[in-house]
């Protein structure tokens, strides 16, 4: 009976494992989870247990079906530690298709290393992650971990979809928490998606998502995060590496920041102080001062990451700074901040995140957030923001990296979501003024100069610390209409009191006008063709979303070779679109010489998904203009 009771129990455990394994076979996955999919979320289950202000666990266990090379992205298991952040376990099973064990991988057999990149010079931050070469495809990765840390500042979002060309079959987040500690939760793009809220009390929260396929990355989509479902999550109680806060509003959220974590780190060396007073000397406007100093910081440091302890969010000493010469986001932020105070000028440390991508602080959810730090100035009504981590921007300069959203700014009176400049349409602008000329033979040369200002400032201006090699790939690309171009000189100017990058290009190109049969062919528009292919989007599901508008104007006299006659001239266009407008003239001055005239305007705005087609059309009849060309009849 002992052997017969024994048996059972072992066959019983036995069908129990076997049926775990099986049901991550990949046979069994529907077919509308793997269309459109590099790997499928068998389960991501997310347990978040705060038990004080001080006391955070969260255990993961995520199942991924791999189902090709470019699915491996998916995986995400890693987990990052620190003094205060401990990993109690990490783990992993390999299955393959039919959901076989292939290998177990233990804590050892992950790779440890220091969390630093090339661009942080200190850190005490580490990561451990998964690295996994496997042998064939489709294989499910069984992945579990546990970490548990101090800092409760940040509650994990939950993210049921985290990226594209990915589906999930479950996803699940259960959060417990102490009633005491504030919780807080904010909701974001739950339409249109199978969730669930499962439990919502006093103390605990879950949801739940099945089934979600997988989404195409379509063109011109707003960011990720903006248009999927999310859950934001935060205390009105917390602790940030071992400093306790408490905050129900933004003003007293900034007003913990201010008296917690700046605190004590802006004190000035007497002689700095001085030395500023004296380099402003008799200069009485705040901003004609704040420039002075700011181009001081700008030749005296340099930006280095640091990421150490709380000097993760706490700057590092303005004595420090001021000695050695560098420092991170936040450190030359703050010295900028107590050079400005030591010569009476106010201004405030800011949060906010900085990217390419436009993404605002969540004004209605008051929360640790943002990833980087600049500097408010006030000015009348109005505020200059400077990018202290800059050694070449001009003064309030913004384009591109921390312009037009919300952001926080630390007032002594506390925090305050505000907005940051706008660049709109028309200030970002390009205007360009030549000539070129072509032989009997077809060649061309020219001249033009281009002066770039706005977010077209920012992109342009980095030509002008290219190396030989880079600058002429450069211009064969931005030129790339051009077959055989051949950069003769480039002589560039910046204007940083005006905010303005000038080009002055002298080029030549074999054979841009086309022989055959006595007639020559070019295109009129050789120096600023829109050539972008705008992708036709079948039953597009997203909205489209024009970041930052801009507005180019070209005035281009053209010089005909002797000997030929015009026979054809494109035809004046005039497009007018909610999208922008675009105009082309052709002035004919003489026989031999032309003046070609364009303008286009394009605008930002977030957009229909069903406007897409509309937007793409407009474009496409821009590019066939720019592409109308002027045939010449060779004189008998």
């Amino acid at each position: 009976m002992p052997f017969k009771k024994n048996l059972l129990v072992f066959l019983f455990f036995t069908t129990v494992l076997s049926a775990q394994k099986a049901a991550y076979s990949t046979l069994l996955l529907p077919d509308s989870l793997k269309q459109n999919a590099n790997a499928v979320v068998r389960l991501n289950q997310i347990d978040v247990l705060i038990s004080s202000q001080r006391s955070m666990n969260v255990k993961e266990k995520r199942v991924v079906t791999v189902l090709n090379e470019k699915g491996q992205n998916s995986i995400d298991a890693y987990e990052h530690y620190d003094k205060r952040r401990s990993i109690k376990n990490i783990q992993a099973i390999i299955l393959d298709a039919f959901g076989n064990e292939i290998k177990k991988i233990k804590r050892k057999d992950f790779r440890d290393q220091s969390a630093v990149d090339g661009g942080i010079l200190f850190s005490d931050g580490r990561v451990v992650f998964l690295d996994y070469t496997p042998t064939q495809y489709p294989f499910t990765i069984v992945y579990e971990s546990e970490i548990e840390t101090s800092t409760t500042a940040f509650v994990p979002p939950w993210f049921p979809l985290d990226g594209y060309l990915l589906s999930i079959e479950r996803s699940i987040i259960n959060v417990t928490y102490p009633e005491n500690l504030g919780f807080k939760k904010k909701e974001c793009n739950f339409s249109n998606f199978k969730i669930k809220k499962t439990v919502d009390t006093s103390t605990q929260l879950s949801y739940e998502a099945n089934n979600i396929l997988a989404q195409k990355y379509e063109d011109y989509s707003p960011d990720f995060t903006n248009i999927f479902p999310k859950v934001l999550m935060g205390l009105e109680f917390f602790n940030l590496e071992g400093v306790d806060g408490s905050a129900k509003t933004w003003k007293e959220f900034g007003k913990w920041w201010s008296d917690k974590v700046l605190v004590g780190t802006e004190e000035l060396p007497e002689e700095t102080k001085i030395k500023m007073k004296a380099l402003v000397g008799n200069e009485n406007d705040p901003i004609k001062k704040a420039k002075i100093i700011y181009k001081y910081v700008q030749e005296k440091s340099r930006y280095v990451a640091i990421s150490e302890g709380i000097g993760g969010w706490r700057p590092m000493l303005v004595k420090d700074v001021d000695r050695l010469g560098y420092g991170d986001c936040k450190a030359l932020t703050n010295y900028t901040k107590a050079l400005l105070n030591a010569v009476g000028v106010p201004s405030y440390y800011t949060k906010l995140y900085g990217s390419r991508d436009k993404q605002n602080i969540e004004a209605d959810f008051v929360s640790q957030q943002g990833n980087h730090i600049i500097l408010t100035i006030p000015n009348g009504e109005n505020y200059v923001f400077l990018e202290c981590t800059s050694q070449d921007d001009p003064f309030g300069y913004q384009a591109n990296f921390t312009d037009d959203r919300d952001v926080l700014v630390i007032k002594p009176e506390g925090g305050e979501i505000i907005r940051t400049k706008n660049y709109e349409n028309k200030d970002n602008s390009q205007m360009d003024k030549g000539s070129y000329s072509l032989d009997e033979n077809g060649n061309l040369s020219g001249k033009i100069t281009m002066v770039s200002e706005g977010s077209q400032y920012g992109m342009k201006v980095r030509v002008e610390k290219m190396q030989p090699t880079e600058k002429e790939a450069y211009y064969k690309e931005f030129w790339g209409n051009i077959s055989n171009l051949r950069i003769d000189k480039s002589v560039f100017s910046i204007d940083k009191e005006k905010v303005s990058f000038t080009e002055n290009m002298e080029i030549a190109a074999e054979n841009y006008g086309k022989l055959s049969n006595g007639k020559m062919i070019f295109v009129v528009n050789a120096y600023n063709q829109f050539t972008e292919n705008i992708k036709r989007i079948r039953n597009r599901k997203t909205p489209f979303e024009i970041q930052r508008g801009y507005y180019d104007t070209d005035e281009i006299e053209i010089n005909l070779p002797s000997g030929f006659a015009m026979e054809s001239l494109p035809q004046n266009v005039e497009l007018d679109s909610k999208f922008g407008e675009y105009k082309t003239e052709i002035v004919k001055k003489d026989n031999n010489n032309l003046v070609y005239k364009r303008s286009i305007l394009i605008k930002k705005g977030l957009y229909k998904n069903l406007e897409y087609d509309e937007y793409r059309l407009f474009m496409e009849q821009i590019a066939r203009n720019d592409n109308a060309k002027i045939i010449l009849t060779k004189n008998q």
